[in-house]
């Protein structure tokens, strides 16, 4: 079980690893006006994004797996938080995707400052995550 969760931790860090730094990208991205700089960002945010979503997957799979070996887990609030904020994390996953399509057709309709707030996101979750996990506060 301790290989398990040793597992989905390292995926988790990779997957944040993404979520913090693609938006980031997205704000340089956003203020880039040479055509060079402009596909350099396109790549970085594209290989970057394939590298998040693999974290994402192996998260998830080993979250599963654990959840498989204790089912009685999902009995527990803090458990039941914690699911409903990886389910808010998938939606930011998917938004991502969403902006870094947008991004790289020459659609972006978003400034740099806002990017630069909707980055915090991750933090949030990732507080809300980890306190959940450690502390089981219910």
């Amino acid at each position: 079980m301790l290989w398990i969760k040793a597992w989905h931790v390292i995926f988790m860090v990779t997957w944040f690893a993404g979520l913090f730094y693609l938006p980031r990208l997205f704000v340089y991205h956003a203020s880039a006006t040479d055509s060079p700089g402009i596909e350099r960002f396109r790549v970085m945010e594209r290989r970057l994004f394939a590298i998040m979503t693999i974290g994402a997957a192996l998260t998830l799979l080993f979250g599963l797996w654990l959840l498989l070996r204790n089912p009685g887990l999902l009995e527990a609030g803090w458990m039941r938080a914690k699911l409903a904020l990886v389910v808010l994390l998938i939606g930011f996953h998917s938004w991502l995707w969403r902006l870094m399509c947008d991004l790289a057709a020459g659609r972006n309709v978003r400034s740099e400052r806002w990017y630069r707030l909707f980055n915090e996101v991750p933090s949030l979750a990732l507080i809300g995550i980890v306190l959940l996990a450690v502390a089981k506060p219910f």
